[in-house]
């Protein structure tokens, strides 16, 4: 199982955190999220796990800045999250994407520069660099000039990627990343994610397999509306707060194997 590093973050070397204070959310009369806390840093895999509607998808939206919130803080870096947008990156579940759309897989990635550059400005040779290495980094080079339309679950999620590592995001928000994907995808995107984290980028991926959250995350924020435990994977994976977050008011079990 992987162990927290926290390393330092490979683009400029320094250590940063994301802070979640107290954070409220509501849907019109419905309190999505309420008084979320937890703070975690470059270098990290975390797992947000919870039954469906437990708020996995609205707290990636929050820290991303899609959705409004009622109360509470988000911080990046020690500057609210606002100000640091452009270094964050939301990936949507692939469900949610007209994959219809007639776009190639090089203007997907493509469009990871415009929070850097701008959404007028000719693109420079530095941004031009940034989406090489983006597709070289997601092996999509052969792929660059399909439709996204004509790949598989696993290339699309590698796109996605691409996307973000082109936009130089230090943060990715990935939103039920493994869902719909075969073994071979599962593990190839398990890897990857767990080479984004060492080179120092922060990854926080809603994941539902709780059989291979030990073998891909190092840490988990279990929540149910409300958080019922963060920390190491290693510590807080347990069949006490797994029963709470998914089966409140049943006694708990063993520890989880």
């Amino acid at each position: 199982m992987p162990t927290p590093q926290h390393d330092a973050c490979a683009h400029c070397g320094h250590h940063h955190e994301l802070q979640v204070e107290s954070l409220r959310v509501r849907y019109r009369e419905l309190r999505a999220l309420d008084g979320i806390s937890f703070a975690t840093s470059c270098g990290s895999c975390v797992a947000l796990i919870g039954p469906n509607g437990a708020g996995k998808s609205t707290l990636l939206k929050a820290i991303a800045g899609l959705l409004p919130i009622e109360s509470g803080k988000i911080f990046w870096r020690g500057t609210r999250v606002a100000k640091w947008s452009r270094e964050i990156a939301y990936l949507p579940q692939r469900e949610n994407v007209d994959w219809q759309f007639p776009i190639t897989v090089r203007g997907v990635v493509r469009m990871g520069r415009y929070p850097q550059a701008g959404w007028w400005r000719a693109f420079s040779p530095a941004d031009d660099a940034a989406i090489e290495r983006a597709l070289a980094a997601m092996a999509l080079v052969d792929l660059q000039h399909r439709q996204i339309n004509e790949l598989s679950g696993g290339q699309q999620q590698r796109v996605f990627l691409a996307r973000a590592l082109a936009q130089e995001a230090h943060v990715l928000l990935l939103d039920e990343p493994f869902s719909g994907l075969d073994h071979t995808a599962k593990a190839t995107l398990a890897t990857t994610l767990r080479d984004l984290t060492k080179e120092g980028r922060l990854v926080l991926a809603s994941h539902h397999d709780l059989d291979s959250v030990r073998d891909i995350f190092d840490e988990a924020l279990l929540l149910r509306r409300t958080g019922i435990a963060f920390g190491p994977v290693a510590r807080v994976f347990t069949a006490a707060n797994l029963t709470e977050t998914f089966e409140p008011g049943r006694p708990a079990g063993k520890e989880v194997a």
